[in-house]
């Protein structure tokens, strides 16, 4: 046995990367909720005091985490997700509705979000069962099996509504190409974005000619000796213009007007320019509040407290999921820049341990980890600068919120605490 504690086997570097985006992220909350200097920091009726005690809670998950035997969260995994599962269903009916989706159970407290949980537990169980000996990745049964452990919360979320945590949960593919799901699928998916984006844009009409223009170009260009399989192809033209023709009518008929006014808004869909700066000072509100904010920054910023677009509220939600416009105005482009490279580092870190794992439980489990993460990052970043629509998404670490925090501080000890078992017989 190695005579290294638990402690010694602890991956520190990936610890001070998280514990300084997590400091970070409260002297931006501390920042933007400020309202009385001479109030405490340690007053939990602040914003920012109920931050530090939601950091302290994840610090006693951190420790109740550490001291659990490594293959409790193995063994448990499905009765996790199972349990998860049944408190999404839960929210039907004891849900507590707050900015008009019922995504919370009142603990009194504390307000406690499942999503964020089923999060975790979704994870695990999807590196169970991919680790299992039987399950093979190539097969359509296995892949089948794995698209409903990652679907199932995300379709009990969806109705909430919250389709932005329900995007969370499509980022676990990644573990799955990971494993070996064929690149083709993703090729699909990505012909698809593709398909939807345009049609919105130009019309099916123009999709087909493209498509028509396109396959042209693949027949007349190939080599004699290159073989294309004509009814093959030709069904997949088709079911792209099928797909184009579906695109209009679940824009008009399923998705709600504040959605089509974000996609109309991030997609340049609405000529008229009047009805473009009514969604611009309403749907688009928060994103060019939060663009303003970032560029009035400058290089160095305007300084600790002297925000004064975060003073005079300008950005709604700025402690939450716009937390990053705060660090653009009062760090500046420097601040930003600093921020965006430890959650580099901290995600290069992260792959460096998932790949290093021996146990194949361990690894597939790290992967999740980091798809969560990256997308939550991805997506956060994206929508505060106007790279993507508003979906509500919070910045991991950062944004305020006790379940977020609580939960993304588990998910991430939990890969920490499986790494330090490769370590514990000195492998």
């Amino acid at each position: 046995m190695s005579g290294r504690g638990l402690f010694g086997r602890l991956d520190w570097l990936t610890v001070f990367l998280y514990a300084l985006l997590v400091l970070i992220g409260w002297v931006n909350i501390y920042s933007t909720t400020l309202v009385d200097p001479n109030t405490s920091i340690f007053d939990f009726s602040t914003l920012y005091g109920k931050q530090l005690f939601f950091i302290g809670l994840a610090g006693l998950g951190i420790v109740f985490v550490l001291f659990i035997e490594t293959n409790f969260f193995e063994r448990f995994a499905s009765i996790f997700y199972i349990s998860s599962l049944v408190l999404l269903l839960g929210l039907f009916v004891f849900g507590k509705t707050i900015a008009g989706a019922t995504s919370w159970y009142d603990l009194g407290f504390f307000n406690l979000q499942p999503s964020e949980l089923a999060k975790v537990t979704t994870a695990l169980a999807l590196a169970k069962y991919l680790s299992d000996i039987q399950t093979d990745i190539k097969t359509r049964k296995h892949q089948l099996y794995a698209l409903v452990v990652i679907l199932l919360p995300a379709i009990l979320i969806l109705p909430q509504p919250d389709p932005g945590s329900s995007l969370i949960y499509f980022s676990l593919f990644f573990v799955l190409f990971r494993e070996g799901l064929p690149l083709y699928y993703l090729g699909i998916l990505l012909v698809m974005v593709i398909l939807f984006a345009t049609t919105l844009m130009f019309g099916t009409v123009w999709v087909a000619i493209g498509l028509a223009i396109f396959s042209v170009l693949i027949f007349g260009l190939k080599r004699k000796s290159v073989k294309i399989p004509i009814i093959p192809f030709i069904a997949i033209i088709g079911a792209s213009v099928l797909f184009s023709l579906s695109v209009r009518f679940v824009y008009e008929n399923v998705f709600e007007q504040r959605h089509r006014d974000r996609f109309a808004l991030w997609l340049s869909l609405e000529k008229d320019e009047k009805k473009l700066e009514e969604i611009r000072k309403t749907i688009g509100y928060n994103t060019y509040q939060s663009e303003k904010a970032i560029e009035s920054g400058g290089f160095f910023g305007k300084g600790f407290l002297e925000g004064t677009r975060t003073k005079g509220d300008f950005v709604p939600e700025q402690h939450t999921d716009y937390i990053f416009s705060s660090v653009g105005e009062e760090w500046g482009f420097m601040g930003t820049a600093t921020v965006i490279l430890l959650f580099s580092f901290f995600f290069l870190r992260l792959i460096f341990i998932s790949e290093r794992q021996k146990s194949d439980f361990s690894r597939m489990y790290g992967y999740g980890v980091i798809s969560i993460l990256l997308i939550h990052y991805f997506i956060n970043i994206g929508m505060v600068i106007g790279l993507l629509p508003t979906i509500g998404v919070p910045l991991p670490f950062f944004s305020y919120g006790g379940s977020g925090l609580i939960f993304f501080t588990m998910l991430l000890f939990i890969f920490l605490k499986l790494d330090s078992n490769r370590l514990k017989d000195g492998i």
